[in-house]
């Protein structure tokens, strides 16, 4: 290759080299001018805007609803074991007394509340009830009768005569009852009775009084309640206070006094007197063979509850 030729390819790769530095500038002038330009209002920026189809936006409803729900669960439980429900909390299942169960022979009872209250009117252990009144109606606060009971007609849950109580006791001991009970200040008595498949008969009396003080008249001087040496029901043969009556079932502000016919013949009693207020209750429970121990504290118990 000349010397010439040499100098004319120099020369054609500077031309080339020039020719590549605007080429350069060009592919970055561009962003250069981007960055000058004034700010744009929205709508020139985005004159396609109003062709766009628009987003919906998200609804607050669902998040509502859910809110609702959740807030209504919250009361619900939270009112659980308040006012007039009658649960009882921090217990296992095979503890409630009115929860029924396969294994253990309890009933099935209804579910229970208290009676309505005319306004103002307290229940018995509350603030401006010193004196324990049942306002409530009587007949109301008797134990319903559970699944598979045959009611007893004689004690449909409504008043009885003083005759048909004193009948529940021995005729010995019916005359030493009727004068102390008349001259208790008795009102009234609710009744109510019926018979299980098995053959368990219950029979559950009210007594309401003036007073708290003719009811523990009656209950310590008549019926000696808390001693074996009382007055003994229809038919039964011997007494012993009821060792498996469990006091976990008691109810604040009430008494059980619970026995056990002991011994006995071809059927066998349970009982109990509560002392609830103005409020005297007797509940009896007799069976072929043997007065089962769980059908009675679970009875026992459901009024109880009722009367507290």
């Amino acid at each position: 290759m000349t010397t010439e030729q040499q100098t004319e390819q120099e020369a054609e790769r500077e031309a080339e080299a020039k020719a590549e530095v605007p080429a350069e500038a060009a592919d970055t002038a561009p962003d250069t001018a981007a960055e000058s330009l004034p700010e744009q209002p929205e709508a020139a920026e985005q004159p396609e805007a109003a062709e766009r189809p628009q987003l919906a936006k998200p609804s607050r409803k669902p998040l509502f609803l859910a809110l609702a729900r959740w807030t209504a669960a919250v009361l619900v439980f939270g009112g659980v074991g308040t006012g007039t429900a009658l649960g009882i909390t921090s217990m296992e299942r095979t503890e409630v007394p009115g929860l029924a169960t396969e294994s253990d022979g309890r009933w099935e009872y209804p579910e229970l509340s208290l009676p309505a209250l005319p306004v103002g009117v307290p229940r018995p252990y509350t603030k401006g009830n010193d004196g324990e009144i049942h306002h409530a109606d009587l007949r109301k606060l008797l134990l319903p009768a559970p699944a598979g009971a045959t009611p007893d007609p004689k004690l449909n849950g409504g008043w009885v005569t003083v005759d048909q109580f004193l009948s529940q006791y021995r005729k010995d001991d019916r005359a030493k009852l009727s004068t102390p009970l008349a001259e208790s200040a008795l009102r009234h008595i609710a009744a109510r009775g019926w018979t299980m498949p098995d053959g368990t008969m219950t029979r559950i009396h009210l007594l309401r009084f003036n007073s708290v003080a003719f009811a523990e008249a009656f209950k310590d001087d008549a019926l000696e309640a808390g001693t074996v040496d009382g007055p003994l029901l229809d038919g039964v043969e011997g007494v012993e206070f009821d060792g498996t009556f469990p006091s976990d079932i008691r109810v604040a502000y009430t008494v059980p006094y619970a026995y056990v016919e002991l011994p006995h013949n071809a059927d066998q009693t349970r009982w109990v007197y509560i002392q609830a207020g103005d409020t005297l209750a007797l509940i009896t429970q007799t069976r072929k063979g043997e007065a089962l121990t769980v059908p009675f504290q679970q009875t026992v118990a459901l009024q109880n509850q009722l009367l507290g």
